[in-house]
């Protein structure tokens, strides 16, 4: 199998997770949205995520990303090194969550008063089970990134996305309300983290021999390599997560709930694009150790085209659709996420970018530059959200998440330019072609939206901008149907 069958093999199994995974999470969305929690619990149940999302930060510090990168990279060069790497982050790791479990133990109520949320107490407690198993799913994912199996990435990704399902929705029912959905989250995660780290233990970790010692400054390098990460994920959190704990802070529960949804499903929509680039930077890595740049350049300048071509049209038509989308299927109870939601449409495209072109940075050994980028714009993520939300309420965190991230979206592909030297005339005359069909298609469906009055009639005026997208592409020479049956194959 050549190196484009494998990317796109590894494509197709991690987009059927992310699949199950988004289906799962967008039917456990819609379910605790429009009939199990009122606005202030499915509030409450995400802003305790937001918070220990920033908690969980220092129970990682950049060690799986860290050490996928030296998995990637000596598996081919010297797989005797694999088992002192795992053993490595797996100690370091352990260590980093007992010290914050036992810190959130101590001080869950400290910490809810000081943010102003005393009731998030009981979730704050329940957190130190919820670091854990998110811990061990999250990084079982990212291990088998670094031994570029991505197959068995989706498989632990997909059972963490049913499980959660199952067991918030059952908990809920049995009267345990938002608490009962965050155990659901938990049990979800935990079932994931068994199979992976199970897998990863027999199916890896075993198979390579250990060689005669480890080599000398391998754990340091791997250690000092998770600094900058470190930066970064601390980063690229606070940057998704501060404007909830902020909008909670700032607002209520109920306007979190808002900002929440119009989030989840913004990150539903990405999942396509998340998926491709979870499965080509592995391969960039590889291609710069011998010295195939050109290569990588071909795959990538092929992949931010396809990204484009899919998400700018798709945002466009988030905006127009986003008002009756959100009152038919969610309800007028959630009328005030839909300028949310047409602000975000505009995050889509930047987060698709991201999506594609971050984890590449990691594995082309610029994660210094990524990790100073991110970092600043995340700072200024922090301050504009502190200014805007008081007066412009949470629409305000959407602007502030949009105009941040184009910053440092155009700093990623700088840096990504710097690398591989891309063909930026004729990605941006590609972009114009784009924007242009975008154009077409959004005039189409803004012609018949007005006459939306029933969600098959909303279901029928995104098929119109679907096929006019399709049809446009096809005639642009954008989309080669050949291609899209060969992968679809």
């Amino acid at each position: 199998m050549n190196r484009e069958d494998h990317i796109v093999h590894g494509f197709k199994a991690t987009l059927v997770a992310r699949a199950i995974y988004m289906i799962s999470s967008a039917l456990l969305m819609f379910v605790l949205a429009r009939y199990l929690l009122d606005p202030d619990g499915y509030g409450a149940l995400y802003w305790a995520i937001g918070v220990l999302a920033i908690i969980q930060l220092f129970a990682d510090l950049g060690l799986s990303r860290s050490v996928a990168r030296y998995l990637s990279e000596y598996r081919e060069a010297d797989s005797g090194q694999i088992p002192y790497l795992l053993k490595t982050t797996v100690t370091a790791k352990l260590v980093l969550i007992s010290f914050v479990a036992y810190v959130l133990l101590l001080f869950h109520d400290w910490i809810a008063i000081a943010l102003n949320e005393p009731n998030a107490a009981p979730f704050l407690a329940a957190g130190v089970l919820y670091l854990v198993a998110y811990s061990a799913s999250t990084f079982s994912q990212v291990a088998f990134q670094g031994f570029n199996h991505l197959g068995y990435s989706a498989i632990v990704q997909a059972i963490s996305g049913a499980a959660r399902l199952l067991f918030a929705v059952v908990f809920v029912l049995a009267g345990l309300g938002a608490l009962g959905a965050f155990f659901g989250y938990i049990v979800g995660y935990a079932i994931a983290g068994v199979v992976g780290l199970g897998v990863l233990y027999y199916g890896f970790y075993r198979r390579y021999d250990a060689a005669d010692e480890y080599e000398d400054g391998l754990s340091r390098r791997l250690l000092e390599y998770s600094v900058p990460l470190t930066a970064t994920q601390s980063a690229n959190v606070i940057d998704k997560q501060i404007d909830i704990v902020l909008v909670g802070l700032i607002l209520n529960p109920a306007a979190v709930a808002f900002y929440t949804l119009a989030k989840q499903i913004s990150d539903f929509l990405l999942a396509p694009a998340a998926s491709l680039g979870f499965t080509i930077s592995p391969n960039f890595g590889e291609q710069k150790a011998a010295d195939e740049l050109a290569e990588a350049r071909r795959i990538y300048e092929k992949s931010l085209t396809n990204v484009l071509l899919l998400y700018i049209p798709a945002a466009a038509g988030l905006a127009i659709v986003a008002g009756p989308f959100l009152t038919m299927v969610f309800g007028q109870d959630y009328a005030a996420a839909v300028p949310v939601l047409q602000v975000l449409a505009g995050f889509v495209v930047l987060q698709a970018i991201t999506n594609l072109t971050s984890d590449s940075l990691d594995y082309l050994g610029r994660a210094r530059a990524r990790a100073i980028a991110k970092g600043l714009t995340a700072l200024a993520n922090l301050g504009l959200n502190i200014v805007l939300i008081p007066r412009i309420g949470v629409v305000g965190a959407a602007i502030a998440t949009v105009a941040t991230h184009s910053v440092y979206v155009a700093v990623n592909l700088y840096v990504v330019h710097t690398e591989l030297s891309l063909n930026v005339t004729r990605l941006a005359r590609t972009t114009a072609l784009i924007c242009a069909i975008t154009g077409v298609m959004a005039v189409a469906v803004l012609l018949v939206t007005p006459m939306v009055s029933s969600l098959f009639m909303l279901i029928g005026a995104i098929t119109l901008g679907a096929v006019t997208w399709a049809v446009l592409a096809v005639l642009s020479g954008l989309v080669d149907p050949r291609q899209v049956r060969s992968v679809i194959g």
